[in-house]
């Protein structure tokens, strides 16, 4: 029995399950794996395992190597390199950005995620499979195989783009297998399947020693020893040999420091040459054989010494062609490079560093010059900063951070270490490690009291990152205390910590925001400045106060683009300020536009924030159904993007969504995700849409005191100013009056009253009328009905008139008029069916039923389009506009071949067979 081949003794669970991955992907779908597991347990032999089996599939493999680990973009670049003659077929976009991030080419900073995107479709194209935008099953080509062993050594920039296109597989035929080990560096792998490996169990790992010459103690000790462990199985029978023979003292090592002393006894039986290296070698972030060869030479060493540490089977040839090699396994890597002493290593760094004297290894020289350094050393400080600029350039902030920090450490003057740790802590923020963002912004800012703009900047890093932890108090704090030192020095830098301080003061409560728009409305910003008229308009739509109305968002904007781009930060608080009063129509649009724009940049992880004012948007307006959609896609972007405060606002929404239809389960469900993430001070940011769902589910089931409490939550600080509060006043007072207690909606009536008077739009008016219908007596009632009917937007917001037709109805139903009580209650539910408003819809029946009215057995179908899912209606949408598949693909984050997949899946449903009829189907 082979050594490849013995480790899968006692894996037939793992083989099956990698054998139903590659079946699946030779069908033409697709899937990842994450393979777990101590070092040695076999997590490369079931690599190697599924590469042998891989049949006809194409297959691209890569490796995390743990020096490479600051290095952006370096695994994936080792993956890609078979795929490269692809590039041309990517959209222009996507291929610009790729081309970026590898280093292949010039451009501004891609996305993260735009580069996620353009490596998923880069995969599928490399899959071979031929292409076309109508919607079929797999066509052609054998399917694709990714391989990548030592994940928790991949750079941060590979690991998350990598892992944003495994999540996006989905009918592309390419499988994609990571192995990472337990407890060193790091692969989170957030919605991708995994797989722990444990020890061999006893019969198996008991196969693995036959025929070798144990005497049963021996035996017996290296089985309990080993704990099932496959290579400490098959190295460690040499160790206890030398042990006997006085040449190995374990001790109580763990068992990888055991393992990495079973090599070293094959390492020192080697010469020097040979050693040196070897040593090279594990020094070495690529294997490429004339690199280590050439800084091997300046240690004495040459070609031939590298003969025996093969024959030693130690290293391997890394492909055909002989160019690099490859250490037999990670553990001997780290067992040679160990066991050197210092002063030999920092020979071996300088070697490469000197070998590495061309342009494009800039980032590779920077780096063995810092690990050859003794102590304080300029040059290699400023080959760090260099490789930190080119770094962020690529968008590998993860890499930027680390290389800025470390050039902080070699430099030998103050403020060069000052200015290097707060670029490091900014990169550290645009990576969103934010715990180390703030640390070394914390270090910086002890460095910089006489320098108010530096401090400024980092005040900003600190608050930001405690912003997107959450620590809403601690970031308002920071915010309002930087925008002070500096509002008569910098008052553009800080109007835009005040705008900011916005969005946490919206956290906090009135006081808090009240505070903020006073010391925004005193920074002198001067005119033609892009921010003053964003400013401007952000404290009077802030302000519920009688005169003028607002300015409206249009006018805005115009002024403000007439100064400049304005900071999307800004723009964002605008949307959600207009939103506050009323605006819905202007924001909806502005909200789209940056959307859009988005989009065309593949700028994934900005979307949740745009894509959340759009849901509200089509929520206010009774469009469920692209709510959901829209709801449904953010949500997945800001779990891909750690977006924790998006992820509670989605699930709220999505639990909104779900108590209108009546279904209990999943609206409780999404509320609690939303009602997560409250700290001291401040409420979950999902909170206030979590209280409205579960007060509205339980008004449409007939609960109404249950309703009536969560909608009180809502009118109590630190809620009462937020949206939620304001819109779900009319459903409070409904609940009230319900549970005949219409004095407890008394004073949220009075500041909807008053709301409604300063945003100045029919809608409010039509809510006000409708409450107040509520809250009179008959002799009122029948008047403020028909007045609000005819203020209702019918067309524009059709639930809303339907809600005002069903409480009406349900007044002339009480007051014996039944004919006229069925047109309006008929008018309801034609609504309340085609939203698919289920406790809604039954309400009305059991008032027209109450009326006399005879109702058919069967409900109505819904239409076509009901039965799509939120993702098959998006892209049947796009479809219908025209937009071929990789257009689509493009906007959605997705691969051309799982949206050609949707199509093939939604047009049975639609009863259509092709996209040009497509355009005939509405939703």
């Amino acid at each position: 029995m082979t050594e490849r081949a013995a480790p899968l003794l006692g894996r037939t669970t793992e083989t099956e399950t990698i054998a139903a991955l590659l079946e699946n992907t030779r069908a033409g779908g697709s899937g990842a794996l994450v393979l777990r597991g101590e070092p040695g347990i076999g997590k490369t032999a079931l690599l190697e395992h599924a590469a042998a089996t891989a049949g006809d599939l194409r297959l691209m493999r890569g490796t995390g190597i743990e020096v490479e680990a600051e290095l952006p973009f370096a695994g994936l670049q080792l993956l890609l390199r078979p795929a490269l003659d692809s590039l041309p077929a990517l959209p222009e976009r996507q291929r610009t950005a790729l081309e970026a991030a590898l280093g292949l080419g010039s451009g501004t900073a891609p996305d993260p995620m735009l580069v996620g995107l353009a490596v998923l479709s880069l995969l599928t194209e490399h899959a071979d499979r031929v292409g076309h935008d109508e919607p079929a099953g797999r066509v052609g080509g054998a399917g694709l195989l990714c391989l990548v062993d030592d994940a928790q050594w991949l750079d941060r920039a590979s690991r998350d783009v990598l892992a944003f296109a495994a999540r996006r597989l989905h009918a592309e035929g390419v499988a994609m297998l990571f192995a990472a080990r337990d407890g060193e560096g790091s692969f989170p792998a957030a919605g991708l399947d995994e797989l722990v490996l444990t020890g061999l169990p006893p019969e198996a790992a008991a196969a693995l020693l036959d025929g070798r010459p144990l005497t049963p103690a021996v035996r017996f000790r290296l089985l309990a020893e080993a704990r099932g462990n496959p290579l400490a199985l098959l190295e460690l029978p040499v160790a206890l040999a030398a042990e006997r023979h006085g040449g190995f003292s374990p001790g109580a090592l763990p068992l990888t420091g055991r393992l990495q002393l079973a090599f070293h006894g094959r390492i020192s039986r080697l010469s020097e040459a040979t050693q040196s290296l070897l040593l090279v070698a594990a020094a070495d972030e690529t294997g490429e054989l004339h690199v280590i060869l050439r800084a091997a030479e300046a240690l004495g060493a040459s070609v031939d010494d590298l003969t025996p540490a093969e024959d030693a089977g130690l290293v391997r040839r890394g492909d055909a062609d002989g160019t690099s090699i490859v250490f037999r396994h990670p553990l001997v890597r780290a067992a040679v490079h160990q066991r050197a002493p210092v002063g030999r290593r920092l020979a071996v760094h300088r070697a490469l560093a000197d070998a590495l004297d061309a342009p494009e290894h800039g980032d590779r020289r920077a780096w063995h010059l810092a690990a050859a350094a003794t102590g304080p050393d300029e040059e290699a400080a400023a080959a760090l900063e260099r490789s930190a600029a080119r770094a962020r350039e690529r968008s590998g902030h993860g890499a930027a951070a680390a290389a800025y920090e470390r050039a902080a450490r070699l430099s030998t003057e103050p403020a060069a270490r000052t200015r290097r740790t707060a670029l490091a802590a900014e990169a550290a923020l645009e990576a969103g490690d934010l715990d180390r963002a703030r640390d070394l912004a914390d270090h910086a800012a002890r460095s910089v009291d006489a320098h108010p703009a530096a401090d400024a900047r980092l005040t900003h890093v600190r608050a930001l990152a405690d912003f997107w932890q959450g620590a809403f108090p601690s970031a308002h704090r920071l915010l309002v205390d930087g925008a002070a030192r500096i509002g008569d020095t910098d008052p553009g830098t800080a109007a835009a910590m005040l705008i900011q301080a916005v969005h946490t003061g919206w956290y906090l409560g009135e006081r808090h925001l009240s505070d903020v728009l006073e010391r925004l409305a005193a920074i002198p910003l001067p005119d033609g400045d892009p921010l003053e008229p964003l400013a401007r308009s952000v404290l009077r739509l802030l302000d519920d106060g009688e005169g003028e109305p607002p300015p409206t968002l249009v006018r805005t904007l115009d002024e403000s683009r007439r100064h400049g781009r304005a900071p999307d930060q800004a723009l964002l608080i605008l949307c959600g300020t207009a939103l506050a009063r009323g605006q819905d129509a202007d924001a909806y649009a502005l909200a789209t536009a940056l959307a859009a724009e988005h989009r065309n940049a593949g700028g994934a992880g900005r979307l949740p924030t745009v894509l959340f004012f759009m849901a509200e948007g089509e929520l206010f307006t009774g469009r469920h159904r692209d709510a959901l959609t829209t709801a449904t896609e953010a949500l997945g972007l800001a779990r891909d993007t750690g977006q924790r405060q998006w992820v509670g606002q989605f699930n709220s929404v999505l639990a909104y969504l779900h108590a209108a239809e009546g279904d209990e389960e999943a609206c409780r469900r999404h509320a609690e995700t939303g009602l997560e993430g409250a700290t001291a001070g401040a409420i979950a940011p999902g909170a206030p849409w979590a209280h409205w769902s579960l007060g509205l589910l339980d008004l449409g089931l007939g609960r109404a005191e249950a309703a009536l409490s969560h909608f009180e939550h809502l009118t109590r600080e630190p809620m009462r100013h937020h949206i939620c509060a304001m819109r779900s006043t009319p459903d409070l007072v409904e609940s009230a009056v319900r549970v005949g207690a219409a004095e407890r909606a008394k004073e949220a009536m009075e500041r909807f009253e008053q709301w409604a008077a300063s945003v100045r739009r029919p809608w409010a008016d039509a809510l006000v009328l409708r409450s107040r219908a509520l809250l009179t007596g008959d002799e009122q009632a029948e008047r403020l009905y028909e007045d609000a009917l005819k203020a209702h937007d019918r067309d524009g917001r059709p639930l809303e008139y339907a809600r005002t037709a069903l409480l009406y109805g349900e007044w002339l139903r009480r007051a014996h008029r039944k004919a006229e009580a069925r047109a309006h209650l008929n008018d309801a539910l034609g609504t309340f069916d085609r939203l698919g408003m289920r406790p809604w819809a039954e309400r009305v029946r059991a008032e027209l039923t109450a009326t006399g009215a005879r109702l058919p057995d069967e409900r109505p179908v819904p239409g076509a389009a009901a039965g799509l899912t939120p993702q098959e209606l998006q892209i049947v949408r796009l479809a219908a506009k025209g937009l071929s598949n990789r257009d689509i693909a493009a906007q959605l984050f997705l691969s051309h071949r799982t949206v050609g997949y949707h199509l093939y899946k939604a047009y049975p449903k639609l009863g259509v067979t092709s996209r040009r009829e497509l355009k005939d189907i509405t939703a």
